[in-house]
């Protein structure tokens, strides 16, 4: 028995679609916090597939969901929306699509660095960061 969970993930909600023998439920939202995020996982079984689009927030989802499920696949958008070419385009529906494309095979995955990776990632994205906010305080000093 074989069940994929698709979020359409936003800033601060997650929509959440079921996606069980074929057949696709509304599971409503979930709150973007990390309390809210685990409590929704223990509801979740090790057996489940969870699909997120690529966005800002979905590193972070992933790593709250993983735990609990038996992967978290994050999914190019892009591709996504060429594969799925929808009229009606709403959260559910999108999270549906998600959850379909996966259960069929049909899903189109980035690759998700492992964690020593992101914490390079992070790093050099946190340095790039410091020094333009340097070099825009020198340049400050400068032209007064």
């Amino acid at each position: 028995m074989r069940r994929v969970i698709g979020i359409d993930i936003h800033r601060t909600f997650g929509e959440v679609v079921f996606w069980k023998d074929g057949r696709l439920r509304h599971g409503g939202r979930v709150d973007m916090t990390r309390t809210a995020l685990e409590g929704f996982g223990k509801t979740l079984t090790s057996t489940d597939d969870v699909v997120i689009e690529a966005t800002g927030n979905c590193m972070a989802v992933s790593r709250v969901l993983s735990p609990f499920v038996r992967r978290v696949v994050i999914a190019n958008p892009l591709q996504v929306k060429a594969i799925a070419q929808v009229h009606v385009k709403t959260d559910k529906i999108d999270a549906g699509t998600l959850a379909n494309l996966y259960a069929a095979g049909y899903l189109p995955e980035i690759w998700t660095p492992d964690a020593a990776t992101e914490r390079m990632r992070r790093l050099v994205a946190r340095r790039y960061q410091v020094v333009r906010h340097r070099t825009r305080i020198r340049m400050r000093s400068i032209l007064s």
